[in-house]
């Protein structure tokens, strides 16, 4: 009986023991941080990892073998990268048990360095760049990546049968201001160990800046779709001109609305094709990505988003025919809030690029009243990391947006654009003579021809658009959905038509 009580007993202290520490201790962290000039991050790396190449700094791997809590058999797994190339700064690591924290230390043997040449007895004790979980998520055999932290407040996680692809971030300052973008950085964690049978891993951070320090809580759980619950407190330092909630980072080189600059096997390539809303009101919001000739800073507004995202709609190889990228499995990723967000803006920044190495598409969500000096600010959402189950309006959404003449002359610079709508209210439609395709443009635009018919090979309906720009410098606007005589059938296609 003495055993059955003691057995009792430890198992009702474990979980006690195991919250001891918590978000509380990193917020108070946090506190007395912004309290504090901020200090920015040493160089003190060696120049034979600081010079390291792209090619020489992946031939450089963590040993499986040494990941954390492997030789425990635990569910969740831990493996580091390591510091060099254009990861430069130090992050400290933690882990958290039921008998205290301790610091995971770095040691070089933990690493296989591959073909580079190096004198590694020398190379002291760097710290780490950042970490990545692995869990079972596509076969029981093998322990598959599903979330990295890695550089400044990145990370990025996969769900079922993903490639990795677009990134999310802890926060975004003053992105697409001419004063420049400030890049706050996650300086420490601590990873909670999970117990024998845990479905979920909570990870802890602490993020420093010029303007700010927060404390954060991810939970991550592996899934067809993978989420990851992020809460955080912020503390501003000094004011704050636009701060930048639930940052998702992606890329938009060329697809079926924009032709590729240059000869290219490959009929696109992006790892997101759409900006997707869910806005307060009810509506749906989709906007294609592009690729402009200039910055192209956009905005939606409105009070209590129900969520955002970067989607990848296309999810059909023949449309990348890239073996390699395999654009077809890269995520989107969407923000559902957990607590409102109250008044404010979607912002999407877009920026010129020739490659499709830059990620230049940036989306977010923008308080109206970001924190000042002195504040506390606190958020909490969810991202799920989607592929095969996206989040989409229940009635019917944008499958595709095309641009060209096709067969028409077009002496007049007109462009031509052609709509897919596709969904379960408009395969359940009988009549189409009841449906109306509802769009216009700004004063920058005019359309001069539109054309609706159902479209047999997915039982959606296309719009043909032929639209007139008034000003080739500036912006067109134009906005289009489907409704009969009772309401609104689809979600709202919102296209730029970027300046030249």
């Amino acid at each position: 009986m003495t055993r059955i009580r003691l057995a009792l007993a430890a198992l009702l202290l474990a979980p006690a023991l195991a919250g001891a520490f918590g978000f509380d201790d990193v917020d108070r962290r946090a506190v007395e941080l912004s309290k504090k000039s901020f200090e920015p991050a040493k160089s003190d790396l060696p120049s034979v990892l600081k010079d390291l190449g792209y090619d020489q700094y992946r031939d450089v791997r963590f040993r499986p073998e040494r990941a954390l809590w492997r030789a425990e058999k635990l569910p969740f797994e831990a493996a580091f990268f390591h510091r060099g190339g254009i990861f430069t700064e130090a992050v400290r690591i933690n882990e958290v048990t039921e008998s205290g924290v301790r610091e995971i230390p770095f040691r070089a043997e933990s690493f296989d360095y591959g073909k580079n040449t190096f004198d590694r007895s020398r190379i002291g004790n760097i710290g780490f760049a950042g970490f990545r979980i692995h869990f079972h998520l596509n076969n029981p055999r093998y322990k598959d990546e599903v979330v990295a932290f890695l550089g400044a407040s990145y990370f990025r996680a996969l769900g079922k049968e993903q490639r990795y692809g677009m990134s999310a971030r802890g926060l975004a300052i003053d992105t697409g201001l001419a004063s420049g973008e400030e890049f706050p950085r996650f300086t420490e964690f601590w990873l909670e160990r999970p117990a024998p049978e845990a479905r979920e891993l909570r990870i802890y951070a602490l993020l420093d800046s010029k303007s700010l320090t927060g404390a954060y809580r991810f939970i991550l759980r592996p899934g067809v779709d993978t989420a990851v619950t992020v809460k955080a407190r912020l503390h501003a330092r000094r004011n704050i001109a636009k701060l930048g909630v639930a940052p998702m980072t992606s890329m938009f080189l060329f697809g079926e609305n924009q032709r590729a600059p240059t000869e290219d096997y490959r009929p696109e390539v992006h790892d997101s094709d759409g900006l997707s809303i869910q806005a307060g009101t009810g509506e749906w919001i989709w906007r294609p990505l592009v690729n402009p000739k200039k910055l192209l800073v956009t905005a939606f507004t409105f009070s209590n988003p129900l969520g955002f995202g970067l989607q990848q709609r296309d999810r059909n190889f023949a449309s990348y025919e890239d073996l390699e990228a395999r654009y077809e499995l890269r995520p989107g990723a969407w923000v559902k809030p957990v607590k409102p967000f109250g008044p404010g803006r979607v912002e999407l920044v877009q920026i010129p690029s020739p490659y499709e190495t830059n990620d230049n598409v940036v989306a977010y969500w923008i308080p109206r009243e970001p924190p000042q000096t002195g504040q506390a600010f606190e958020m909490e959402y969810q991202v799920l990391w989607q592929k095969n189950t996206p989040t989409h309006p229940p009635t019917s959404w944008v499958a595709q947006t095309r641009r060209g003449p096709g067969y028409r002359a077009q002496p007049d610079e007109a462009f031509f654009f052609h709509i897919d709508f596709e969904g379960p209210a408009l395969k359940k439609l009988t009549d189409t003579k009841k449906l109306e395709a509802v769009f216009s443009t700004d004063t920058n635009g005019e359309i001069g021809e539109k054309i609706m018919q159902r479209n047999p090979v997915n039982d959606g309906v296309r719009v043909t658009l032929k639209v007139r720009r008034v000003d080739a410098s500036k912006p067109v606007e134009l906005r289009g959905f489907l409704r009969d005589e009772n309401e609104t059938l689809s979600e709202t296609w919102a296209y730029i038509l970027p300046p030249d």
